[in-house]
């Protein structure tokens, strides 16, 4: 198993596809692109940002819950990709027990962010889909990319995200 660092969300050109970028802490540093929702997305990026929403969002409830339980979150696991899907775990400590809860990745990571909760990937995920990033030209593209990325967040406010009914 590799711990992983959230390098961040960006959105795939030309189809505005949002993905999580996972970078392995150490050895080769392979990053992992996993595709996600908009709103997973933007979940990820407003938790990484530090923006604070009018009201809680689904990942903030969850974060709330976990610790009004006392519930500690131990590490979120990038555990297998079938059929180009990604499934992960959330390793959750109760007293001296840990209980295994089956989660999508982009819940799992925007949980994470939120409990500051460190991240790990089998080595089958990340030998399976792990790329390094070592051309000059690719890594240009990823801070245009970012770049693309940073307008969208600025054009998202949290009113966004009241509730309307």
């Amino acid at each position: 198993m590799q711990e992983m660092d959230l390098i961040g969300v960006r959105v795939e050109m030309p189809t505005n596809a949002p993905m999580v970028l996972l970078r392995e802490r150490s050895g080769e540093e392979r990053i992992i692109p996993i595709y996600i929702g908009a709103q997973e997305a933007t979940a990820i990026a407003l938790a990484l940002d530090g923006v604070d929403t009018p009201r809680p969002m689904t990942h903030d409830l969850m974060r709330d819950l976990l610790e009004e339980l006392s519930v500690d979150m131990v590490r979120v696991v990038i555990t297998s990709l079938h059929e180009k899907t990604f499934f992960a775990e959330l390793h959750l400590s109760v007293g001296d027990k840990v209980h295994v809860v089956s989660s999508r990745p982009s819940d799992a990571i925007a949980l994470a962010v939120r409990t500051n909760t460190p991240i790990f990937a089998e080595e089958a995920v990340v030998e399976e889909v792990g790329f390094r990033e070592s051309d000059p030209q690719e890594a240009e593209q990823s801070e245009e990319v970012v770049e693309e990325f940073k307008e969208f967040l600025d054009n998202i406010s949290p009113e966004d995200f009241e509730d309307q009914g």
